[in-house]
């Protein structure tokens, strides 16, 4: 008897925008655990109103991030959903369905 390989169903990807407001900040980088915390992975664009905006495809899930603005990490003012890191502050926790 051969078994058949049972194809897993796909995870759709999901276009997921982030936004930080520092009309100030000369640059912001959007860091977390869907780019190992590499700060400068996903620089940001800022708008003509002060906002850094990027965004991301991911599978659905949940996922850990900070924004890293002129050389200081900075949580997500708009987020609701923190946990404790391992260096005494907390991250933001973005869940996409």
């Amino acid at each position: 008897m051969v078994e058949k390989n049972k194809a897993k169903p796909k995870l759709l990807l999901k276009k997921v925008q982030f936004e930080f407001s520092a009309p100030e900040a000369e640059k912001v980088y959007l860091a977390g655990t869907f780019n190992n915390w590499d700060a400068s992975a996903h620089p940001m664009k800022k708008d003509r109103d002060g906002v850094w905006k990027t965004s991301l495809s991911l599978k659905p899930g949940s996922y850990e991030y900070r924004f890293f603005v002129d050389g200081n990490w900075e949580n997500d003012p708009s987020c609701s959903n923190c946990v404790l890191n391992e260096f005494g502050s907390e991250n933001c926790v973005r869940f996409v369905e």
